[in-house]
């Protein structure tokens, strides 16, 4: 059951001084571990096959003193872990034969389980994860001392090579003393967890290893670089330190790994800038304050991540918003409105928005954050001025026109926002412009404010309906009347009048709403 597979890294070697040193390994292995794994204990008797193993179960089912006995005579032992999890813990040295596996289910039983087996060559093939570790006594390196040679397949590799990553950070940046407590993350591959030591100081950690190329979508290139996503945390290290140049409330970095894609940041807390009743005015007022000091500055193309390493912010042109514009009639136009739209009505649909867009070139493209809406934004009242707005999501930012983070904060597809409220602050956002550029092109902004808006609305309706259709998310679900509603308004503007005739063409009930655009 060793790992087999392309020559890559050599096994992770370490030498446990002592029995304490084993179960500490088996603590730290049990954090990257996860339903169907198999954890292949191998070596010769009084390896520590066994203490390993106890120490794994105790740390799964978060019972530190929990019996674990050797499974010799039974075989097979389940547990129950912590979140419902099953464990199974197996010793085969005394299995007479596959039969008996069958017999006693043990296929089944492991299916969704952590299953960790000592004397593991004696179990047929399997699929799926598998964490190998081969440990041996090693008196040279003192009575009692033992070696472990660890490995992993089926993806386990790269699992434990980010573990051991984490943990050394962790240890450099002084917070491996430190609980962690796992967050609700957002809608993309990210991981993120409080940190919080015994005196009660908190830090977020970041979990974002370097993003895969998907398939190619169209010209050989993915959806991630058509639409200028992040690659790695590179670009999100760079905009933070950017931002905290020019004054604003970006978290501090504690710690970085940026190979592996592990931060460790400030904690700005989780005070909201909205309430049960929807925004709150004067944080958002601050909010659009913000956007409207960092339009006005000049700002570089290109920003520093650490010594020889620089991250060049993509342009957000007309290529990545109109792919983005597509996943309505891919996504949505089926999934919600049970449409399929012909090749010629998507190709018009395309056209319409293609010749839209040249309206939302900007003269001098600014820093846009992307994600610049409530869930991404924090209150931060013992601080002063427009530095009492933090800002945490800003990884996938790129060069494009001011008004697209306007839209994104004015229209948040989770919050409701009246017409009249988006319209003073638009007058806010204005003024606020004004005062620093007196030639600020109020009509032009609003255009390219509507279209954006336009835009946005357009592809997180196709997001969310993908996210549920595709990716088993239907959470997200709830918010497309709102989105919708946000659409429809937009539509209204006379820039987009050939699109809205569209909608009404072959999305009626959506083009509907444009008649009571606050629906």
């Amino acid at each position: 059951m060793r790992a087999h597979g392309p020559a890559t890294a050599p096994p992770w070697e370490i030498v446990l001084p002592e029995e304490s040193a084993t179960e500490d390994l088996g603590r730290f292995l049990a954090e990257l571990l996860q339903p169907g794994d198999l954890v292949a204990l191998s070596g010769g008797l009084g390896g520590g096959k066994t203490t390993l193993a106890r120490a794994l179960i105790r740390e799964l089912t978060g019972e530190p003193d929990l019996d674990v006995p050797s499974p010799t005579f039974t075989l097979v032992q389940p547990y129950e872990g912590l979140r419902g999890r099953a464990i199974v813990h197996a010793d085969l040295y005394r299995l007479r034969g596959p039969d008996e596996l069958v017999e006693l289910g043990f296929d089944e039983m492991t299916e969704e389980a952590i299953t960790l087996v000592e004397w593991p060559e004696r179990l047929p093939p399997r699929e799926g994860p598998v964490l190998s570790v081969d440990l041996s006594l090693r008196r040279e390196f003192g009575e009692g001392s033992r070696f472990a040679s660890i490995d992993g397949s089926g993806g386990m590799r790269a699992r434990l090579d980010r573990a051991r990553a984490l943990r050394g950070l962790l240890v450099r940046a002084g917070w491996d003393e430190a609980e962690r407590e796992p967050m609700q993350g957002d809608a993309s591959t990210r991981a993120y967890e409080r940190l919080r030591k015994t005196d009660g100081t908190t830090a977020i950690l970041v979990i974002s290893p370097p993003r895969a190329d998907g398939p190619p979508v169209r010209d050989g290139k993915p959806y991630s670089a058509i639409v200028r996503l992040a690659e790695s945390v590179h670009a999100f290290v760079a905009v933070d330190r950017g931002l905290r140049a020019l004054g604003f409330s970006a978290p501090r970095i504690y710690g970085e790994d940026l190979a592996s894609g592990l931060l460790i940041l400030e904690d700005l807390g989780t005070e909201p800038v909205v309430d049960a009743s929807g925004p709150r005015p004067e944080r958002y007022a601050e909010a659009v304050r913000v956007l409207a000091k960092l339009h006005a500055m000049e700002l570089p193309n290109a920003l520093p991540v650490a010594d020889g390493i620089e991250h060049v912010l993509p342009a957000y042109d007309a290529e990545a918003l109109l792919f983005e514009a597509e996943l309505l009639p891919e996504w949505y136009a089926p999934a919600i409105r049970g449409v399929t739209l012909s090749p010629a009505a998507r190709d018009d649909f395309l056209a319409l928005w293609a010749e839209a867009l040249r309206g939302a070139i900007p003269e001098r493209p600014t820093w846009t954050l992307r994600d610049y809406h409530s869930p991404n934004l924090i209150w931060l009242p013992e601080r002063d001025g427009l530095e009492r707005v933090g800002l945490i999501d800003f990884q996938d930012a790129v060069l494009g026109h001011p008004a697209y983070d306007v839209a994104s904060l004015l229209q948040d597809a989770r919050v409701d926002a009246s017409a009249e409220f988006e319209l003073r602050l638009l007058g806010l956002y204005v003024r606020e412009r004004r005062a620093r550029e007196p030639d600020f092109d109020m009509q032009g902004f609003a255009r390219a404010y509507a279209l954006l808006a336009a835009q946005r609305a357009t592809k997180i309706l196709g997001i969310f309906a993908r996210l549920d259709r595709r990716d088993g998310k239907p959470g997200y679900l709830a918010h497309l009347p709102r989105i919708e509603g946000y659409l429809a308004r937009n539509l209204a503007h006379p820039a987009l009048a050939r699109l809205r005739l569209w909608h009404e063409e072959y999305l009626p009930d959506l083009a509907a709403l444009v008649a009571r655009p606050e629906a």
